[in-house]
């Protein structure tokens, strides 16, 4: 598997982890007041997927202007 692809996995798993943590978050809101590190813990996930759907967001844009490719109006 090329860095690409392993890029796009972690994305993926990584949105998992904070789908998990955002409904963990909840379900301690439900209970009553959530300690600090439950609800800080959302931020970790949230930020490497920025990180890394901004990756795969310019990976193309990045490809056209490698190959000297005019981008497309």
């Amino acid at each position: 598997m090329d860095w690409k692809a392993w890029i796009r996995q972690i994305h993926r798993w990584l949105s998992i982890v904070f789908t998990v943590t955002v409904i963990a978050n909840f379900v301690s809101m439900g209970l009553g007041e959530p300690p600090a590190w439950v609800v800080y813990s959302l931020l970790l996930p949230l930020f490497l997927l920025l990180f890394t759907g901004l990756y795969m967001f310019v990976l193309p844009y990045a490809a056209r202007w490698r190959s000297g490719r005019p981008a497309a109006q």
